[in-house]
């Protein structure tokens, strides 16, 4: 789908925004448990869900570009998203290796991210291959992300609702419904693995704010976007002052 690579030129042009604007960067050591004595904290479900309906929304519009997507909005609207949903069937959907395999992937992370983000127990975790915490922390991530496939797939705000994809036999498919969310979870391992192994070295050896804020857009592109949907800077790292 063309939104799709859209999306991916959207999430690499994070690295523009903001590279002049002032704010100390300070790596720093993290701790990947929480504190003795102290109560487990609760996934905020409300910022999730908004930051997930602006993503949606975000991916929408840009279907909306679409002449295909706009050719298809007449018609009854429940009779039509029916007759796409139910239409899933298959493995291939009609789209490209890469928006099946990269992009989807991507956004898979990039609503994996949001997840993290609202999640206390997981927001700070550093990549850690035999953390325990680390990995229960993505795969909540990843279920997460399952549910956002599921909503952009086959939901009432979808691509079966807003424009009937599906509609046309073979554009509906479960290669997106999988990919996603076990793209995504790698996707997201290998940005984290980078951060830690890249990014945080090479802060610590040169202690330059720009290219700090460059590397952390750079190297983790999908949490980046995560970041500007909850209206924050595109390299802020939860846990790092």
């Amino acid at each position: 789908m063309h939104a799709s690579l859209r999306l991916t030129v959207a999430l690499l042009a994070c690295a523009a925004v903001g590279l002049a604007s002032s704010g100390p960067i300070a790596p720093a050591v993290q701790e990947n448990k929480l504190g003795r004595g102290a109560s487990e904290p609760k996934f905020n479900w409300s910022k999730a869900v908004e930051q997930s309906f602006f993503f949606l929304t975000f991916q929408h519009a840009f279907r909306l570009t679409q002449e295909k997507t706009v050719d298809q909005l007449g018609g009854p609207f429940f009779k039509d998203y029916w007759r796409s949903a139910k239409n899933l069937g298959g493995w291939e959907d009609g789209d490209s290796m890469f928006t099946n395999y990269v992009a989807h992937p991507m956004q898979g992370a990039v609503s994996g991210y949001i997840q993290i983000q609202n999640d206390p127990r997981g927001a700070a975790l550093v990549f850690g291959a035999s953390d325990k915490q680390y990995w229960k922390s993505r795969l909540r991530a990843t279920a997460f992300a399952a549910l956002y496939s599921t909503q952009f797939e086959l939901g009432l705000y979808s691509e079966a609702s807003i424009g009937n994809v599906g509609m046309r036999p073979g554009t509906m498919g479960y290669v997106d419904l999988v990919m996603t969310p076990m793209g995504g979870l790698g996707w997201m391992v290998g940005e984290d693995a980078l951060d830690r192994f890249v990014v945080e070295p090479m802060e610590r050896k040169w202690q330059n704010r720009p290219l700090t804020r460059f590397l952390r857009i750079a190297f983790s592109p999908t949490r980046s976007f995560a970041n500007v949907l909850r209206f924050e800077k595109p390299w802020k790292r939860d846990g790092r002052q």
